[in-house]
This record gives structure tokens, C-alpha cells and sequence, in this order.
């Protein structure tokens, strides 16, 4: 039997729930990748780097000051792509998040769970295993202050991310392009790119690109086999905030009050390739089992329907 086309297999075709013009999906993803590669060209001709950079800014205003001028940006970021959802592209919230008839919030919180028991399970293994390479780090009244902090915008950080990137930009590419792997690709790719101005890449070199293109990818995959971004957003969500919570150092993107602060020189093994060889196909084994995901191939890299074909094929379900 072949790929069935229904509301439950469709999560790109939701642009259509809107009045889809191709320059009201341009605008948001060129304006933020424009000052992705403004701030990497500053970064690139600045004189300090930036590690430097942050630990000044650090100084001067304290971990948690500097928590919310980083993040703050984007969860307003988030307001700006839903607001641009609902009054520019005419489509609700809920046809941008899922191609069910409301959000599964069950599938964000079941996501959040499970990737935030694994993050604190193999947090703590480091530790125990490598106890040289970690500091215990815990402040009551700092560690409250970021509590507060992340459980407020840190998943508002995560989830602007989600929205613009698999949401957005995927459902917007993919109806102009009419298949599922173009949008994929380059949602993948842009993504990690993003993330070339973190310090965790001048630290560690170009290679770590390969860690963020390929978490992309996972969260990609996760989006067009369950058909909405509510996994991806759980997932981003609690690896973030439970990130930040549980361990910080002095070299990363976001530095915090955690729990736990690594002190040991980084260098960029094989174990970068973990989570993208072992970790994220377990995931996906478990996504799949728990939600009884098929036809991956067609999911992956299927068509997409013109905007007559999904209407004929809504229709036709809604006359059943």
C-alpha cells in the first residue's frame, strides 16, 4: 500500500491554512540570518575574541545579567514570528505547530521528559567518571535567580528557534519547492550555522559545526515523521534549560550559576559524533516505537501537495 495523503500526514501543506505568498516567508528567515552574519563578520574582525569578549561582559554584569540580554533578543524573537503568523501569513498558531487538529501537548512535555532524564543521567556519569574535570558549582541564591530566569525564556529561546526554523521557513520552502528533503537540507544546515558565532567553535574549530548541523537534522527529522514541531520543541526546550541548569564552563555560549562547571581543557574528540551516531537514533527508535511512525522515506523526502490537491484531499476527508 502506498503513502496515504491525510490532515495527520501533511504538517508543510498547513501553509496553505493561510494566505501563503512566497515574499511573507522570506522576510523573517532573511532578516534574522542577516544579522546572523553581521555579528559573525564583527566577531571575525574584532580584536578580542570571543571567550574574552564574554568574560568582560561577565565581569562587569554578572552571569544571569548577561543570561537575559542574550536570550531576551529571542523570546522576542518569538512573539515577532507568531504575531507575523497570525496577522501577516493569516494562518493560526496552531496550523504553524502541527498538522493535528490542536497541539499534543503531551507529546512537548513527553519530549521535555525524556530528554531531560537523559541530560541529567549522563551529566552526572561524567561527573562521576571524569570527577577531575568538574567543580561543584552550587549557590542557592544564583542557582534561584537562573532557575527563575531559564524556566521563563529559555524555553521561549528554544521554541523562537523551533518556530523559525522547522516551522516557518520548512512549511514555506517546502510548498515552494514541493518536496520534503530540500526544506530538510537547508532548515538542517541553517540552522547550525547559526551557531558559528558561538564560542564553543573558536574554542574547538569548525569541526563542532558537525554536532549543530546534525542536532538540525534530528530535530528536522522529528518534525516531518510526527508531522508538528511539538517533539522538537519539547526536546530543544529541555536541552537548553536543563543545560544550563546542570553545568556550565567558562568557553561555552551560555554561561550560568549551574550546579556543575567543567574546568578540564576542551578538545574535540570523537565523542562530539555521541549523540549524532548513538544518541539521536535511539531517540528516534523511541519516537518511532511511541508514536508508530512509517513511511519514513516518503516523509523524509515525499512530495508536497499544491495548495488544489490538499484542499481536494481535506475535503475528501471531511466528507468521509
Amino acid at each position: 500500500m502506498g503513502f496515504r495523503f491525510d490532515s495527520k500526514t501533511m504538517y508543510i501543506e498547513q501553509a496553505y491554512k493561510g494566505d501563503y505568498k512566497l515574499w511573507k516567508y522570506l522576510i523573517l528567515p532573511t532578516g534574522f540570518i542577516g544579522l546572523m552574519v553581521v555579528n559573525y563578520i564583527l566577531i571575525l574582525v574584532s580584536e578580542v575574541g570571543v571567550e574574552d569578549s564574554m568574560q568582560q561582559i561577565i565581569e562587569a554584569l554578572g552571569k544571569n545579567t548577561v543570561l537575559v540580554l542574550a536570550i531576551a533578543p529571542l523570546a522576542i524573537g518569538l512573539l515577532i514570528v507568531l504575531l507575523w503568523t497570525k496577522f501577516v501569513n493569516a494562518q493560526s498558531i496552531t496550523a504553524l505547530t502541527t498538522s493535528r487538529s490542536k497541539i499534543d501537548w503531551k507529546r512537548v512535555l513527553f519530549a521535555f521528559f525524556l530528554w531531560g532524564l537523559l541530560t541529567v543521567v549522563l551529566t552526572l556519569l561524567s561527573v562521576f567518571l571524569e570527577p577531575e574535570d568538574f567543580v561543584f558549582n552550587f549557590k542557592p541564591v544564583p542557582f534561584m535567580i537562573l532557575l527563575v530566569i531559564g524556566v521563563l525564556l529559555l524555553p521561549l529561546q528554544t521554541s523562537f528557534e523551533e518556530y523559525l526554523f522547522r516551522g516557518h521557513m520548512m512549511q514555506g520552502l517546502g510548498v515552494l519547492v514541493k518536496n520534503r528533503w530540500v526544506p530538510l537540507i537547508v532548515t538542517s544546515v541553517l540552522f547550525g550555522c547559526m551557531h558559528m558565532g558561538n564560542p564553543e567553535v573558536e574554542k574547538l574549530g569548525y569541526w563542532i559545526m558537525v554536532y549543530y548541523i546534525g542536532t538540525g537534522f534530528f530535530l528536522g527529522i522529528i518534525t516531518l515523521m510526527d508531522e508538528g514541531l511539538e517533539l522538537a520543541l519539547g526536546f530543544h526546550a529541555a536541552n537548553n534549560l536543563i543545560g544550563a541548569l546542570l553545568l556550565t564552563a567558562d568557553w561555552t555560549a551560555i554561561q550560568t550559576d549551574s550546579i556543575y562547571r567543567e574546568v578540564s581543557d576542551p578538545v574535540l574528540g570523537w565523542d562530539a559524533l555521541i549523540p549524532i551516531l548513538v544518541i539521536y537514533p535511539i531517540l528516534l527508535f523511541l519516537f518511532a516505537k511511541k508514536y508508530g511512525w512509517t513511511n519514513w522515506k516518503e516523509r523524509l523526502t515525499g512530495k508536497v501537495l499544491s495548495e488544489e490537491s490538499f484542499r481536494i484531499a481535506t475535503n475528501n476527508e471531511t466528507n468521509i
